[in-house]
């Protein structure tokens, strides 16, 4: 039976249009016809063969313990467990307290591999070696292959080039193994001293790694690949070059950006009649859509590759398959349809795929923008393929594939495969996958956000508490979003519970999601006790109000603060918010005054009354005259009092049309 991997050589191209009518019609992750023969065939019985003894992982009592204990959503993040003070309450703290610790390891690492001799006696039973120092300086100072060799060790790339140069000026004769260690270390960090790891990490570097700006050397590598720098000039001058060298200097070529170079010294390989290694094609694979700008071209640079690869019986791994799925990402739409083939190749050699191979499949299927309904369709399937199935990290890309999975859904508002995504990532230990604390907040926040906006609000509550805070912090977007689910399900009686949970997370710290707030309570009048409820929540927020210099009270904000006072009966409190009003530079409407003339009826208190008419004629309201009208026809007044309102109605009246206009 032929290698099933020649497919991709061979039979793409002569069978191509008959497998876009294929995929066209009905896409599948079925095996191909070489899988198929290999199940066909009828297994052989294996003996089992019972071991003596069993060895035990370390961390095994500890795995057993842990498995009898469920998360608790109500808990912080266990690095936060061990100082409650340090338990941060919204995203923005929780990036604080963990760049924080971060750097407080960078610091103790730094100090204690720099200063070893503080640092001698291990108390550690049994012991561990991650707590002792490390050796960063240099010990063997004469020119011998052991000093190279320590050189390299510490990473030293200036040092280790001297030692080398040294012993080639002594005759000394070094191993080819140092070589091959000494040209990975230059073509690594591309003949320059890499980057410290002690770095201290703030809120800023932080932000600027994520987006791509903090100033690195790592982020200047890949364009920096000079001529006849030290690992071409080591490699010019060896008397024997074996693959392993064209390896160390093809794959630093291709992660530094000299990838036309790379191919030539491919070629070079090639000449000198020697067979390239797996890690070669890898990377002359991922470099294929860099030397080629026709998208047919860069398809038919890899098919040629993969040619190579067979001719010189070089196996593929799974970084191969990969690369050719990152490659296809890259070279165009057409490409679709060697996609789907070339994961069935991975299957029929035998090569699992792993979460990144379904991450570039999805992410070359996937439309952004598109409103047609089958853009999910192959993650649906995707899902089917996978459901259940516990995965490990096998690819750096691997974290991408929840994130990617869950954008999809979230786009395309399809609330039942965002359901199977998540299950698939609580299966064993796949929420691992996830990658960082960032990637788990776009992740969950995604999620979130597709529960508000598709799922009832019961089950929106659930998850709100099974996420919120152990998984995911609360900001403001998405709090807005889940006031907007109480709204659409008409439960703004559930209001106060959020607002406590917005002091809790320091989320009130926002005028606009406040005045949301307020707004939403103010719409309709609900029992006295959730009335009671909404004038509490009312009094909390004036207070944060007067603890944030930064929070500015809003006419819409004061005018639904008031009201609600005024509904729940609160007339002191509520008369204290109406002198914000002057205070604030603000203007309140008059349906507002007339609401709150009603409740001095109602309390019978004429002498709030009469102030209330005084406060609209200080703000030259043209509703002056009219409140005072009502004031003397509903109240017992006395005479000074009908005088005074008499007085303050005919005096608003000429100034109405020029004062109407007073700032707000």
């Amino acid at each position: 039976m032929a290698a099933p991997y020649t497919h991709v050589g061979h039979s793409v191209q002569r069978n191509g249009r008959f497998l876009l009518r294929h995929l066209q019609a009905h896409r599948t992750f079925g095996w191909t016809s070489a899988v198929r023969q290999q199940a066909a065939e009828p297994k052989k019985e294996q003996e089992i063969i019972i071991p003596k003894k069993k060895t035990w992982s370390k961390v095994a009592v500890l795995e057993a313990l842990a498995s009898t204990v469920n998360r608790d959503p109500t808990a912080y993040p266990y690095q936060f467990q061990d100082d409650p003070y340090l338990s941060p309450r919204n995203n923005m703290e929780f990036k604080l307290f963990s760049l924080s610790q971060e750097s407080g390891r960078a610091a103790a690492k730094y100090f204690v591999n720099n200063h070893p001799k503080f640092f001698t006696k291990d108390f550690a039973e049994p012991h561990i070696p991650c707590l002792m120092p490390e050796t960063v300086t240099l010990c063997l100072e004469e020119v011998s292959e052991e000093a190279l060799k320590e050189r390299i060790q510490l990473r030293k790339v200036t040092a280790a080039v001297d030692m080398f140069d040294q012993l080639q000026q002594t005759g000394t004769a070094v191993s080819m193994k140092t070589i091959h260690n000494l040209l990975d270390l230059i073509c690594l960090y591309c003949d320059k001293e890499p980057f410290p790891e002690e770095e201290p990490q703030t809120e800023e570097t932080e932000q600027k790694r994520r987006t791509g700006q903090v100033h690195r050397a790592s982020n200047y590598l890949k364009l920096t690949w000079k001529e006849n720098n030290n690992a071409e000039r080591i490699f010019n001058t060896l008397p024997e070059r074996d693959t392993r060298c064209y390896s160390a200097l093809i794959r630093g070529m291709v992660k530094h950006g000299a990838h036309a170079k790379a191919f030539s010294l491919y070629t070079d390989l090639l000449n000198n009649r020697m067979t390239a290694d797996v890690h070669i094609f890898n990377a002359l694979i991922l470099a294929a859509p860099d030397v080629r700008e026709v998208h047919m071209e860069k398809w038919d640079l890899i098919t040629e590759l993969l040619k190579q690869m067979n001719e010189q019986k070089i196996r593929p791994n799974l970084q191969t398959f990969n690369n050719v799925l990152k490659a296809l990402r890259r070279s165009g739409l057409y490409v679709r349809t060697q996609a789907v083939q070339v994961l069935n190749e991975m299957k029929a050699v035998g090569i699992a795929p792993s979460l990144a191979s379904y991450e570039h499949i999805l992410a070359m299927f996937y439309k952004p923008g598109s409103s047609a309904q089958n853009n999910t369709v192959m993650l649906q399937e995707v899902i089917s393929e996978l459901q259940g199935t516990s995965f490990t990290c096998r690819d750096p890309h691997d974290s991408m594939f929840f994130l990617t999975a869950m954008r999809i859904c979230f786009d395309y508002k399809d609330l039942e495969l965002g359901y199977r995504v998540h299950s698939l990532l609580e299966v064993g230990e796949n929420w691992r996958l996830l990658g960082d604390n960032y990637h788990q907040g776009i992740y969950y926040g995604r999620f979130f956000h597709l529960l508000c906006t598709m799922e009832h609000l019961e089950e929106v509550l659930k998850w709100y508490r099974l996420l919120v805070p152990s998984r995911y912090y609360l900001n403001h977007q998405s709090l807005r979003t889940l006031l907007q689910a109480l709204d659409t399900e008409s439960r703004l009686d559930l209001l106060p519970t959020i607002w406590k949970d917005m002091k809790t997370m320091a989320l009130d710290n926002n005028s606009d999601l406040l005045d949301e707030l307020l707004r939403l309570m103010t719409r309709e009048e609900h029992s006295a006790e959730v009335q009671d409820s909404f004038a509490d929540c009312v009094l909390d927020i004036n207070k944060a109000f007067d603890s944030k210099p930064n929070l500015e009270w809003s006419t819409s904000g004061l005018t639904d603060a008031t009201t609600l006072l005024l509904r729940a009966s609160r007339t002191q409190k509520a008369w204290e918010m109406l002198q914000l009003f002057k205070s604030k530079n603000r203007v309140p409407c008059e349906v507002l005054l007339n609401s709150f003339l009603t409740a001095c009826h109602a309390e019978a208190n004429k002498q709030r009354a009469v102030e209330l008419v005084q406060l609209s004629a200080a703000f030259y309201l043209p509703s002056t005259a009219r409140l005072a009208q009502r004031v003397q026809a509903e109240f017992d007044l006395t005479e000074e009092q009908r005088d005074l309102l008499s007085e303050l109605g005919t005096s608003g009246e000429p100034e109405t049309d020029v004062r109407e206009s007073s700032p707000l």
